[in-house]
């Protein structure tokens, strides 16, 4: 089995989702008491969400630069960033140690693929939903046509994000603001929803939508046990 490498902790919610996912995917295949032999490097998110809110990515790339070679020094045949926002800088990082980057839209997309959708409604954070790191690979390497929300839906996204959810806080009344949003994705044409914040699966399910909701740290997750026991 393959050493999985995780730099965690943004926030460690959804980390705590990652392990998770991970060790019961490993018992699954392998059977008995098998889990995964995994590192995680996990970070202070209360510096990160500073920093990302300042605007500081050449600082955040120098953080997850460090925290990529951490695993690598400790053993990680191949690494995840357990986070979308941060795959802003995974090219970067991944030139800098010489194990790879699993990255995270890949295996969502490649999902949606098979399940045959093409154009699909996009929410995460607001540098998710309005950069172009993410939104771009969906496109450029996948083919996959990416609606948003509106600016104000936006925003709503976003600061449930950062004020609630990253803090464990799981509201009834967030839940039904976000299922207005997908539906206003929905009229708009999306024919499936990326949940594109590794919390907001804390939040939001399957029957929250009327079309399928792809969560991006389930199939992240899903997609390292295959590499560590199959890779």
């Amino acid at each position: 089995m393959k050493t999985i490498g995780l730099i965690g902790g943004m926030s460690w919610e959804s980390s705590a989702q990652y392990y998770r996912i991970i060790n019961e995917g490993v018992r699954e295949r392998l059977g008995g008491v098998h889990s995964a032999q995994s590192l995680m490097f996990s970070v202070d998110f209360g510096e990160i969400e500073r920093l990302q809110h300042d605007g500081e990515w050449r600082v955040l790339t120098d953080k997850m630069i460090e925290a990529a070679q951490r695993l690598e020094r400790g053993g990680a045949d191949f690494f995840l960033v357990c986070t979308n926002t941060m795959h802003r800088m995974a090219d970067e990082v991944a030139a800098k140690v010489s194990i790879p980057i699993l990255h995270i839209a890949d295996p969502t997309a490649e999902k949606i693929k098979a399940a045959g959708y093409n154009r699909v409604g996009l929410l995460g954070t607001a540098f998710t939903m309005e950069q172009d790191f993410y939104k771009g690979r969906l496109t450029a390497k996948h083919g996959l046509e990416v609606l948003v929300p509106e600016a104000d839906d936006r925003a709503v996204v976003h600061q449930i994000i950062y004020e609630e959810l990253v803090v464990g806080r799981v509201l009834a009344a967030s839940r039904e603001k976000y299922r207005a949003i997908i539906q206003r994705l929905i009229e708009r044409g999306a024919e499936a929803i990326i949940l594109g914040c590794t919390e907001i699966m804390l939040l939001v399910q399957a029957e929250d939508s009327a079309v399928p909701l792809f969560d991006t740290t389930t199939l992240h997750a899903e997609a390292a046990v295959e590499q560590a026991v199959e890779g």
